[in-house]
This record gives structure tokens, sequence and C-alpha cells, in this order.
């Protein structure tokens, strides 16, 4: 730098200004290398420009380090450039290379760095504000300096997620900035053509929050503005929005100019642009010579460019590699032919309780807490009163407090984004859901990003966290929208693993396993059972009951009966009915749906050589049908009958009791089921 810069009038440190410039002159050299390698067809890459917007992510990596956390989007190639992921890896990772980050799996939209602070990339519009809420709370929880940044476009702004995110955080103070780069556009529909709001910080009020809008074409104004932001939220002071003006000059994908501006609103665009704005600004203020800023444009290609031939060079991922990634243990991965034996849970020791299963879930929880400073629970009503709707939390809070037992607004989105967030830093959230239908209003959150995370990421991150959901059936008078089983719409995404008990010990032991596992996993519980289920001894220690291993609950000789859940018990009362007729069947207990216990399903067929799937779920497009179709493709030289399966109706699930109790299986409708599948084929 020259004499001139050691003092200046532009409201910035002339140091602060070169290094935000050679931030944005890196970021620049990405562009332009993807731009030349893309249209020359040197390499294919799906890319989303960011350029015009360069300012904000260099700036504020001036005021934050890799120790504080970022969430982003797939727009976001500059804010992981300026956040310090190395460009090699970056690189490799956006043309599906095993040198990439996240081993190629992810590619550019999906980037986590967790030794940068990168956290997640999202795809999905909006959807990374929850999970950044669930990374801010976790340093709040231990108490760590540390700030996270979650960064979207103006159009994420009409996204619910964003909307309960923003309230979760106003309502328990997290040191979280929600970064809005308004590039005037979302996706192809300018501002004015979808919101009427005359700007976008104005709605952190609403959330009991500060709001400030700032000028991000401009690095001595922002940083200005940012410094007081950064400094505000690392002091504990709460969350802050800030909307940053800006512009896309290019198009949404690709690198067309930007078809939605006039020529004039291009052109006052690029006249804006910061990057050569502030490189002018540098010379202008005798800060840098042409010379030094040459060396520094020059630096920043060469990185690029060495970067890229790394890139280039590394191996492409295979099909060898379509396992690894989606659970910790591959060999929870479902495929044809591949029916692994898992061992069976150890005997219980020690001091044992006669308890339900209401009860069993209350002292896992507690046990886990106890276990393990990680481990917090949230939800809707937790707290004490009423400790859960169904009491499945009663007496936690009180004994643990509002930091480890969290009720939360109405907003499940939220309540599950946290959830991961808290947990791609190691955290062990319990997040509970009230019903089984409420799923769907946070499908985004558990398929696209809990299940997907370990895989996009080459196990960069992964979430360890357990949700629980309860299950309506078998009680009458919810209706439709609070008593479907949806068990098969978790089980069709990879990266999830289910669980769903039929007893007190079991849901003992599931919980514990589902808190203490590596992958996420859904704990389905009855309402029925949870307070209707016959009470049993349940160890008061550490009891696990492992995921892949079914249950023999009844042995037969005539046929098996597959079950899990509430359906269970129905199973077994339908048993008890058949054996009167001389019929003797088997009944084995999944307890686990994914990771599925084949082994032992198969085995008991083999003996009983008939089969019949049973479960609460509508029987079109329900597990058992999957069941029952591996039974027969692997047994069918030994089938006395083709295996079937036994689901409710499928309509709606009635508000009237008398109704429901015909349209889901039970104890006599399963015992005429099975007098069927007798007489098919002797």
């Amino acid at each position: 730098m020259t004499e001139a810069s050691s003092r200046t009038n532009l409201g910035i440190e002339p140091e602060v200004l070169v290094e935000i410039y050679r931030q944005m002159s890196r970021i620049h050299e990405v562009d332009k290398a993807i731009k030349s390698g893309t249209q020359s067809g040197k390499f294919q890459m799906t890319y989303w420009p960011m350029t015009g917007q360069e300012a904000i992510p260099a700036t504020l990596a001036s005021l934050t380090d890799k120790n504080d956390y970022m969430v982003t989007i797939y727009r976001g190639i500059h804010d992981q450039v300026a956040k310090g992921v190395p460009l090699k890896g970056l690189f490799a990772e956006a043309l599906a290379r095993k040198d990439g980050l996240n081993k190629g799996k992810g590619g550019a939209p999906h980037i986590s760095d967790p030794e940068s602070g990168s956290m997640l990339t999202t795809a999905i519009v909006g959807a990374g504000t929850p999970i950044a809420n669930g990374l801010a709370l976790a340093a709040k929880m231990r108490g760590q300096d540390r700030v996270t940044v979650v960064n979207f476009g103006d159009g994420a702004t009409s996204i619910g997620a964003v909307h309960e995110a923003m309230n979760l955080a106003g309502a328990w103070k997290l040191p979280i900035i929600f970064m809005c780069q308004n590039n005037q556009i979302g996706e192809y529909t300018k501002i004015p053509d979808y919101t009427a709001s005359p700007d976008f910080a104005g709605r952190a009020a609403g959330y009991g929050f500060r709001g400030v809008k700032l000028d991000g074409n401009n690095p001595a104004a922002f940083y200005a503005g940012m410094k007081e932001v950064v400094a505000d939220v690392r002091a504990g002071k709460g969350p802050v929005f800030v909307e940053a003006l800006t512009l896309r000059l290019g198009t949404h994908a690709g690198f067309q100019p930007n078809e939605l501006l006039t020529k004039e609103e291009l052109a006052a665009g690029r006249a804006n642009w910061p990057v050569p704005k502030t490189r002018a600004l540098l010379l202008d203020a005798g800060i840098c010579t042409e010379a030094e800023l040459a060396a520094m444009d020059g630096a920043a290609a060469a990185e690029v460019a060495d970067a890229l031939a790394f890139a280039l060079a590394s191996d492409p991922i295979t099909e060898a590699d379509m396992y690894s990634d989606v659970y910790a243990n591959s060999d929870d991965v479902p495929r044809r032919g591949f029916y692994p034996v898992r061992a069976e849970e150890a005997a219980p020791v020690g001091e044992t309780r006669s308890m339900g299963i209401q009860e069993a879930v209350v002292t896992a929880q507690d046990l886990a807490l106890a276990a393990d400073p990680g481990v917090f629970l949230l939800g809707e009503d937790i707290g004490d009163p009423p400790g859960g709707v169904f009491k499945t939390s009663a007496g936690l809070e009180t004994k643990w407090g509002k930091e480890r037992v969290r009720p939360t607004p109405i907003a499940e989105q939220a309540i599950i984004g946290c959830a991961i967030g808290a947990s791609l830093v190691g955290m062990r959230p319990v997040a509970e859901l009230m019903f089984s239908d409420f799923t769907a209003v946070t499908m985004d959150q558990i398929a696209n990003h809990a299940a997907k995370q370990r895989y996009m990421s080459g196990s960069a991150t992964h979430a360890p966290m357990t949700i629980r959901i309860m299950m309506s059936g078998g009680i009458g008078g919810f209706g439709a929208q609070h008593s479907q089983s949806l068990e098969a719409w978790l089980l069709h995404v990879p990266g999830l693993k289910v669980a769903y008990p039929s007893t007190p010990l079991d849901a003992r032991g599931l919980l514990t396993t589902c808190i203490f596992d590596e992958d996420p996993c859904v704990h389905l519980e009855s309402m029925l059972l949870n307070f209707g289920a016959p009470k049993e001894d349940v160890p008061l220690g550490d009891y696990r009951v492992p995921f892949g291993v079914a249950k023999v609950r009844r042995e037969g000789s005539d046929i098996t009966l597959i079950s899990f859940g509430w359906q269970v018990s129905q199973c077994m009362a339908a048993a008890e009915e058949l054996a009167k007729e001389g019929v003797n069947a088997e009944v084995i207990d999944l307890r686990s749906l994914m990771p599925l216990d084949y082994h032992r399903v198969l085995d008991s067929v083999k003996k009983t050589r008939r089969a019949l799937v049973v479960h609460a779920a509508t029987e079109f497009c329900g597990l058992g049908s999957e069941i029952a179709s591996t039974i027969n493709e692997e047994l069918f030289p030994i089938l006395k009958a083709p295996a079937s399966r036994f689901g409710a109706v499928y309509t709606p699930i009635s508000f009237s009791s008398t109704v429901e109790m015909q349209q889901m299986p039970n104890a006599g409708t399963i015992v005429a089921r099975v007098r069927e599948v007798m007489r098919d084929r002797g």
C-alpha cells in the first residue's frame, strides 16, 4: 500500500478495505473460471451466479472467523469463498470428484465444511434459517463466543420457514444474523410482483428484535453497519435481521445478463458493481497502486486456476460410492438379497420398576439428559405443566430446567430445523411432534435435510437427532387430520432410522438407542399404548434395544403374523382366537422399521410357509406390500400361499370411533384375513 493509505476519510481502515477487495477479487475469479469452463465445454456444472453481490460476504469475512457458523444457499459460492472454504475442495465438489470437500456427493448446492465454519448449504429456498437457529442455540447453550450467519435471498422472505425461524430466534434471543441479500429478484420474479412490503428489515420488529437496512454494494458503509451488528450479536443481545441491498447482474441460473432488468437498470447496476467500483476507490484514494491491485488480482486468478486444475485431475465419483455415507454403517442400507444378522439385545440387568410406555419414555429421556449434556428436549407444550400433551416429558422441565427442556412456539419447521442445526455440531436433540399427521408440515426439514445431510456432506457433518412422533389409531375421535399412520412416508427417505415399540421395555430401549445413535432417528409412539399397554418390569439403568432386531412375541408353526406398534397386540389377540380353531400363528414384532430385520422374518416364514403383514397404515402402498413382496421373491418355491398384507382401508380416518374401528385391522378382522390366507393353496 502507498503512503497515502495510512489515513483516509472513507469510514473504514484502509487495510480492512484492501482485505475486502482481496476477497471480492477471489470471488470474481471463481465466477469467471466457472463461466469460462462451462461455456467452453471444459467441464459441466450447474451454477447460479451471484455477480454483483460480492461485497456482502467479503465484508462479513473481515468481522467473523472460522469459529463462527454459516448457513447459506445454492447461490452461495461467494459466501463459501469468503468464509474460507478451500477452493480445491470446493471446485472438486462442484464437479462431483472424489477429492471434493464432501466426496463429490453434494455438489455446489450442498457444501459443508466444518473446518471453516460453513456448516450447511441448502438447495431449498429459505430452509436453512431454522437449521441456523440450531447452530446458534448450540453455541449459546455451550457458552461459546460464536455468531451464526444465515444467508438467503429476498425471495426466501416469502417462505414460512423463515418466519418460523425468526420468531423462535427472537423468543430465545439467539446469537444469529439473518442476512437477507436483497438482490431485488426472487429467481425470475421482481420484488413488486411478489410482495407489497416496503422493505424486509422492518419485519424483524414483529418478532421482537432489530432489523437494519444496509448498502451491500458499499463496503465501507456495509462494514460500519455490520461491525455494530456483529458486536451486538456476539455480546448476547439477540438476533438481528440485516437487509443488504444489492443487485444480481446475472440471470437466475447460467451466465446470461439479467433478462428482467431494463438496459438502463443493467447499466446502472454495472456502474454500482462493487468489484470494479471498490478497485477504482482504492486507486483514487491512493490506498493501492495499479501494480499492487494487479498483483492481488493475479494471485486470485492463480489460486483459482490451481484449484480448478486440482479438481479436473481428481477422479469422478462412481457407482461404487453409492452405499457409503447414507448411514453411519453402510450395512443399514436395504438392498435386494442382503439381510444381515444382528445380535439380540442383552438381557436387562440391575434394578427394575414396573411401568407403562408413558413412564418408559419419560425415564428414557431423563436418563439421556443425565448421561450427556448435549441432550436436550424441544417441542410444543413439553414444559411443566403439562409435561407434554401426552405427559411424555412430565416432570423433566422441573428437574432439568428450561435450558434442557425447551417448550417451543407452535412451529414444526422451526422445531425440526433447530434440532438439525444443533445436531450438526454434536448436540443430541430430542424433538417432539404431537401427531404423525404433523410430519406433513415439516417433511422438508426431515426428508431433505436431516435424512440427507450425512450423504450430501460425505459424512463431513451428520445429524444425531431424534424425532418423537405420536401415532393415533385404535382410539377414535381424532378424525382425518390427527389419525394417520404415515411411517411409509418416512421409510421412503434414505438416511432416516425408524423405530416403533409395542411394549414399555422396548419403548425404553429403542428410545435410548435413538438418542445415542449417530443417524437421525424417528421414534413412533402409539397413543393407544401410551397409557393402555400392560405394565412390565423395565430396568432403571441404561438399557438399549438394537435397531434391525425383530422379536418373536409368540411361537407358531402355521402362519407368521408380522407387525409393529399397537397392531402387535391385535395380532397377539388374533393368534389366541386362531388357536381355538387349530391354527398356530407365530407373531413377529419388527420393533425397528429401518433398518428392518428381514433375516428373522424370513427364518420364521421358512418354518410356517405362510405370512401376513399387518399394520394400521393404509394397505395400499404400505410397508406390508414391501415385506410381502420380499418374502414372495425370496421364498416362493416353499410357500404354501403367497405372502400377503393387511392394512387400513384407503380412506381418511373417520371422526366416528365406530367407523374408525372398522377402517383399521383389529383382532377380529385379522382372524378373518388369516382364514383367507390359510385357504389359499391349502
